[in-house]
């Protein structure tokens, strides 16, 4: 088999042997246009706004033309020995396209709604509020299913800004689709949409998504919009809308398809998912109880259970969302490894970078530092959901070191994760083993703040490939080599039981500093402060002319990206 993970920034591919989940070969390609941030690639003077975020389609493609081949090379085997391909993607990522798939960008790449939006894109926070507020009034049943506040991240959201800043776009766009479903469109010709994605991004509860009446008190323009979320055809129909069955077949590899990747044409090919939901296969974590943090850019917590409860500030509980038959949860925070990336980015070549300031922090006791910090530095996504909110650091000195704050970051990460278990465990739904995917397990130092603050012991996965393992997994479901995913997975996936160990005097102590994070994070959480400080720099921004610093740091030569930990990416392409 071979899974596609397509991340924030490359995508990689990764051969899987079906018979014990050995990985063969890999490759991964690195986007491009990286993500769109400040100005489009179509060309000069088109600006964006801030908490904007962008990608390219052609990124996407590129990734299946080149690392799917590379990986078959490097495994040593014969194409036609793949008999299954399965994907995964970012999500709440997503674009608007004409009837028959193509992204409006490739129209009309001038226009910065008609690309797709990365989940990381905050600007539509406005429109979660009112769609927040009117949900909350009206009283809709599937708020509290979202644990009472919809994201700016998703589709909803999102098109809603469309809709209202460029009416024009919003119009042609004939298909408002989440790329973990385009990129299946693309492979197998045949349009669908998984339940994963329709349930945590799309508000597709109970049969079908909000009503055209809640949507045209939004806007009279808005009431239409769930026609944008075509029904497909795969899976079983529910009110009239197709929604696919995660492990699924969703169709064969077209010619076209085959020709991008040295597949033979009719390869089978398994529903789209999310990165982290199909990493829960990967890790062998599909029963109830088993929480699984991907931790990268940002974290995404996720966790099947056979209870069904309201949990306040999660992204979402879906029925059938991870695997079939159990409802699936999910959490998240919006920034870890990203706030690590910052800070090192910021202030790391004189501080030694990732490895020296992780070195130097590891020799400290708990709050010797005398800091806490909150994680908000790319909003907050649980258990506040309000993306508006930024990061905060109380306690610095003129003593304060780079070493004192970083490790103060990493641990107001372990503090957010603590507050969402808590969530979780005080409505209901306990949590029963905490397993953590994704890059940062490269660092074990941090991996020991993590049991010691959430007091107790982590398991970890055994595939630096979460995702894209996950996606092979459910690839051999699809080509019907098991008969489901909860099968495939005790085969295919895995974990390290309580690698990482709680220190009982550590634990102790850090007790007494979440103390404190919970008192910021109850001070701090009304947003009234945080989102003035947001406004007055909206404002300043809109004004046109980049401040001098930004103009400073847009002559400065380009740096390769500092990552966590320690590694360096180089620049690429036109990396905005």
């Amino acid at each position: 088999m071979i899974g596609v993970d397509f991340g924030t920034l490359s995508g990689r591919a990764v051969v899987v042997r079906v018979s014990d989940g050995a990985e063969l070969g890999s490759a991964v390609h690195e986007y491009a246009h990286r993500v769109i941030e400040q100005t489009l690639p179509a060309g000069p003077g088109v600006r964006l706004g801030p908490d904007w975020a962008l990608q390219s389609p052609q990124d996407w493609i590129d990734v299946l033309r080149v690392a799917v081949p590379e990986a078959i090379a490097a495994a040593g085997v014969a194409p036609e020995d793949v008999v299954g391909v399965g994907t995964d993607f970012t999500a709440c990522t997503v674009l608007p396209t004409t009837a028959d798939g193509t992204p409006l960008c490739f129209e009309t790449p001038e226009l910065p709604h008609a690309w797709p939006k990365l989940w990381k894109h905050h600007s539509a926070q406005p429109h979660a509020d009112r769609i927040n507020d009117l949900a909350a009034r009206r009283g809709e049943s599937w708020l509290p299913r979202y644990g009472g506040k919809i994201s700016s991240e998703w589709e909803f959201a999102k098109g809603l800004q469309v809709l209202e800043e460029a009416p024009d776009v919003y119009a042609r766009a004939e298909r408002w689709i989440e790329a973990a479903d385009w990129i299946i469109w693309r492979l197998t010709g045949v349009e669908s949409r998984n339940i994963c994605t329709a349930g945590y991004k799309g508000i597709f509860q109970d049969g079908g998504y909000p009503s055209a009446e809640f949507l045209a008190e939004l806007n009279p323009g808005f009431a239409g919009f769930a026609a944008k979320l075509a029904t497909g055809e795969v899976g079983d129909k529910v009110n009239g809308t197709t929604l696919a069955p995660l492990g699924g077949l969703a169709g064969r590899l077209t010619a076209e398809a085959a020709e991008w990747t040295g597949l033979p044409e009719g390869t089978a090919v398994a529903v789209g998912n999310v990165d982290a939901h199909v990493t829960a296969a990967a890790a062998d974590a599909v029963r109830p109880g088993q929480m699984v943090a991907i931790m990268g850019t940002s974290t995404c917590h996720i966790m099947p259970s056979d209870q069904l409860a309201e949990v306040p500030g999660m992204c979402g509980v879906v029925r059938d969302g991870i695997v079939p038959g159990l409802w699936g949860y999910e959490a998240g925070q919006s920034a870890v490894g990203d706030i690590f990336a910052w800070f090192v980015d910021t202030f790391g070549p004189d501080a030694g970078g990732h490895e020296r300031l992780t070195a130097l922090a590891e020799q400290q006791a708990v709050g010797q530092h005398g800091l806490v910090a909150l994680d908000w530095f790319g909003g907050n996504r649980s258990v506040l959901v309000d993306h508006n909110l930024s990061g905060v650091i109380v306690g610095q000195t003129l003593a304060t070191k780079p070493e004192d704050v970083y490790r103060a970051l990493i641990e107001s990460t372990a503090f957010g994760a603590r507050m969402i278990v808590e969530t979780f465990e005080k409505s209901g739904v306990p949590v029963e083993e905490f397993v953590v995917a994704g890059g940062l397990l490269k660092n074990p130092f941090l991996m020991q703040v993590y049991a010691d603050v959430l007091r107790r012991p982590l398991s970890v996965i055994g595939s630096d490939q979460g995702p894209a393992l996950g996606s092979a997994i459910h690839a051999a479901v699809a080509a019907g080599a098991y008969p489901g995913i909860e099968e495939a997975a005790a085969v295919m996936g895995k974990r390290t039981a309580a690698a990482y160990v709680p220190d009982p005097a550590r634990a102790d102590a850090y007790d007494r500093l979440y103390a404190e994070f919970r008192r910021l994070h109850d001070f701090f959480g009304d947003g009234q402060m945080l989102h003035r400080l947001r406004a007055i720099r909206n404002e300043a921004s809109s004004e046109g002319a980049p401040s001098p610093g930004g103009a400073a740091r847009a002559q400065r030569p380009e740096r390769g990206r500092a990552t966590a930990f320690g590694a360096t990416e180089p620049p690429h392409g036109e990396r905005q």
